[in-house]
This record gives C-alpha cells, structure tokens and sequence, in this order.
C-alpha cells in the first residue's frame, strides 16, 4: 500500500488572537442593549465610535483610537436622532466623516471635529429623508466618493448621493425595490458594481443597483441565510446563517450560479448570529459569534475544497458586536494583519484583538502585506451613477511610503529629480503608463538585468520568476493589473539584483579557490 498525502503550505497556519492588556482596552463604555443584529461599533484609524444606551432618542459616542482606558461619565455624544441608533459605518474616503440610522427613519451623516469632542452634537452635517419605517443598515460604496446605501424595515434599499450642497435631501437617486420583506445584511464587490443581499425570505440576491434588476436569487431551502459578503475578486459568495436543523452553518456560493451553494459547513448548534470579516489581501475569513466569545478563521481558496479551517480564538466574555480596523491603522511592525474591537455589555468594555502571524523578524514582512485598499475613491459619484466601474486604489503598508498615491514608490528605488512626486503629475482617477512611472536608467538597468537572465539555463530563469513568466504574460488591461505588473516586475528586479550579488560572490570564492589550489600544486 502506497500512501500519497499532500501537505499545504500557508503563512497563515499560526495565526493567533492577541487580546490587549487592561490599560489599552476602553472601560466604562456605556454600550447599547439593542438586540438588533448588527454590530454597533465602527472604527478607523483616527476614531472608535460605538452606539451607546440612552434615555431618550438615540446616540453614539466617537472615542479618539489613542484614548484608552476608562471614558468620562460625561463624554461628549453624537446625540440627534430621536429613536434608537441601528448603525454606524464611517466614510472609508474621510476619516472624520460618519453615517448613522435609526429607528426614526432617518439617516444623518455627522462631521467630526478634528480636536478632541468638546461638546455634544446634535446638528448632523446631511439628513436624508426618505424612508417610512425605520433603518436599519448603511453601507458607503467602497470606490465611489459621497454614494451611501441604506436599507429599512419598508423592504427599500436606497442609494443617496451626498454630493451636494444641500443639508436634507429627500430625494434618493435610486429606490431598489427587488425584496418583500426585511433586508438583514448588504455586501459589495470589490468595484461596487454588484451588489449582494440576505433577506428574511431566506433568499440570497445578487443585484445591478444602478439598473435595480435582479441578476441571481439563491432560495437553497436547507440554508436560512442571516449575513452574506462578497470574497474579493474570487467570484464568490460567504453566507452565515442556520440549517433546516436550528445548527449555525456558513455556505460558500459562486457568483455565477446561486442555485446551489458550493460549500456547506455546519458549527455548532449555539443561537447567536454569526458575523463574517473577509481580508481580500490575505483570503482569510473570520467568523465571529454574537452571544459567545469564539472566533472560528479560515483560508479561502479559489480551488476545492475552498475552505481551509486554521484556528479559533476563544474567550469566556461573549461579545455583541465587533469592529474592523481597516488595514492602513494596523502596527505592521508586530505582523499584525487583523485588529478586532470586542463590545463586551456585561463589562461596559471594548477590548480590541489582533490578530498576528508569528515572525522573528521585526522588519517589514511584505510577503504578508500585499497592496491594499487606500484611502482615496477612485470615482466620483457622478462616475459612477453614469455607469463607470473601477478597482479600489491600491497602496502599501510599508512604513515611511510616504502619501498614499496611486502608484505608491518603489521598494528600493535610484530616484532621479524628475520623478520626485508621481502624486503632483497624476490624478486618482488617470490611467498612468509604465514608461512614465519608471526613470530612464530605471528602465535601462532593468534590461541589462533580462539580458543577464536571458544568459542564463532555462531552469535558472523558471526559477528566478517563479510562477509568473515576464515575456509571456499579456498586457494588462486595467489600472489594477497595470498595478500588479508593475509591482511584480519590481520584484523580479530584485530578486534579478539579488542572484547578481550571489554570482559575484560565487565568482570571488571560485577565484579563491583556485589560487589556493594553485598554491597547494606550486608547493609540491
């Protein structure tokens, strides 16, 4: 009997929850006891804003992400909505920007001070007018600037946009009216030309919001779907929700066809919803409890059987809600590639959560943080309304980078005068050629280093590109494939620069070598 046992490899096998110490959590907190099934709690790099229990009407507080420790009984709030607050979703282009919902049926947009809060606020920046019941889920559009969705107990999704002077708009650009009963969650791709929806009907939408037309219904019977988000650019669907037997079950679906999902996974029989985090850069999918303290991860892959189970963080304290840290407010220099932030009701505290692969090394870790999404839109609103579809910007993590750009600099460049700042010749939105990025002698070392590969045996190039053949693959068509090539011919430049090295020093032993062989003949 012959065994054939195939092991995978993954820089993300070790991954650990590190939860923070005392002193760096946010005690005294006091968080909403609303049994709506969201999270409650947003962050960025500047903010952590949670809902907050409240005598009268609705409110949240926004606490600066430095200012740990216990919170002033008398903290300033976000105080003007007249019903309880159902969700907070930052602006992902505008950090001092905030969006909230309500039971009042109305949705506020806030604008943040840049000092500390001094006083409470109760003048939103925008209100948006429009629903009849009340709302209970917003969503920005992850690359167009000033696009809000928001989805109400009236079984409407609408799409604002807030790209206006006026401060109460009642006029929605787009009224989606494809679902007959309560929207529960709402995904985007990564362009925001699709969107995906779980509704109480049990059935999972994939729709044109710009057209309003249903393009895939999932009505699996066996899958009760409560949350739904999209995975990237993989093509694919991730679903949490409860089998036909009451068992917490997630289900992974491909876009294209809705009708059966690809993937079933039951959990565990617990009753708390279960809220799904994807990371794009490093295809993990984490799975978050409500009610309980676990987090279950996993590695998505595009090929079967697609979902690869690597750990679970557990806690005795059950969480509420969760927050995200997007990726530019990771330390990186500790391997952190994920921050949650716990709201824990029972002990009035938010304790945040990362996520770490295990290095040695305190250097940047490339090999972990790939370009991200920036900080930038890459439409405008009224781009995207007419029908144009971009990628989000692309930046790096790596510290010192300097401003974000849309072609951040070179890893180890030889930067001449001329090319000082891309971000002063080029806008956002331009679609920047390779040659312009590039200096001339860049470009000209860069050939001199082909020709040495193209010197070298064929195994020795294979080896030195990898899976990615440099005179085979075809020209890119987009701004985002552009970005990759130009990223991975940067690469190839260094690990061209790096065999170089390793051939001089091969050269000088060799060198050695044969004058000590010369000497040891000449002595006999």
């Amino acid at each position: 009997m012959s065994w054939n046992l195939q092991y995978r490899t993954s820089k993300f096998r070790h991954v650990y929850g590190r939860p923070a110490s005392k002193e760096k959590c946010y005690d005294c907190v006091p968080i909403t006891h609303n049994v709506h099934d969201n999270q409650f709690c947003a962050v960025n790099p500047h903010f952590i804003a949670v809902v907050t229990e409240c005598a009268c009407g609705g409110a949240f507080v926004v606490i600066p992400i430095h200012q740990t420790g216990k919170l002033d009984p008398h903290y300033p709030r976000i105080w003007g909505h007249r019903g309880n607050v159902l969700d907070i979703k930052w602006n992902p282009f505008n950090d001092f920007v905030i969006a909230s919902c309500s039971e009042d049926a109305t949705v506020k947009i806030w604008e943040i001070p840049k000092p500390l809060l001094t006083k409470t606020i109760t003048n939103p920046k925008k209100e948006l007018l429009g629903h009849v019941r009340r709302v209970g889920l917003i969503e920005w559009h992850p690359t167009a600037n000033n696009i809000l969705f928001s989805s109400g107990y009236d079984y409407k999704i609408m799409i604002w946009n807030l790209d206006t002077t006026k401060t109460v708009i009642s006029n929605p650009v787009k009224i989606l009216n494809a679902h007959r009963d309560v929207v529960l969650s709402m995904s985007f791709n990564t362009d925001g030309s699709l969107l995906a929806t779980a509704c109480r009907d049990r059935k999972i939408r994939l729709i044109d919001p710009r057209a309003g037309t249903v393009l895939q219904e999932a009505s699996y019977n066996s899958h009760k779907a409560s949350k739904v988000l999209f995975l990237g650019n993989m093509k694919k669907l991730i679903s949490t929700g409860t089998s036909r037997w009451n068992n917490r079950q997630i289900a992974l679906w491909d876009q294209d066809d809705l009708s059966v999902p690809l993937l079933e996974e039951d959990l565990d029989g617990s009753s708390g919803i279960l809220f799904p985090f994807y990371d794009s850069d490093t295809h993990m999918l984490y799975v978050v409890g409500k009610g309980d303290g676990n987090i279950r991860y996993y590695e998505i892959s595009p090929e079967k059987p697609y979902l690869y189970y690597l750990m679970e963080y557990r806690s005795h304290l059950p969480q509420k809600g969760m927050g995200m840290m997007p990726k530019r407010g990771l330390e990186v220099s500790a391997c952190e590639i994920f921050r949650f932030y716990k709201l824990i009701p029972t002990k009035s505290l938010i304790e945040p959560i990362s996520m770490i692969v295990p290095r040695r090394s305190e250097s940047y870790q490339e090999d972990i943080y790939p370009l991200t999404t920036a900080a930038q839109p890459a439409l405008t609103a009224q781009e995207w309304l007419n029908g144009v579809n971009k990628g989000p910007l692309l930046v790096s993590l790596r510290p010192g980078s300097g401003v974000v750009n849309s072609l951040p600099q070179l890893s180890d460049p030889e930067p001449p005068a001329k090319t000082a700042d891309l971000s002063q010749h080029q806008g956002w939105g331009e679609r920047m050629p390779l040659e312009d990025v590039q200096a001339p002698n860049e470009i000209e070392h860069r050939r001199k280093l082909l020709r040495v590969e193209e010197k070298l045996p064929k195994n020795e190039q294979m080896c030195l590109s990898g899976s990615f053949d440099i005179f085979e693959c075809p020209p890119p068509k987009t701004e985002n494939e552009l970005l990759q090539m130009f990223y991975r011919q940067q690469e190839e430049i260094r690990r061209l620069r790096e065999l170089v090295n390793q051939r001089d020093v091969q050269i000088k032993q060799m060198k050695l070598e044969s004058g000590n062989f010369s000497m040891d003949t000449d002595s006999y």
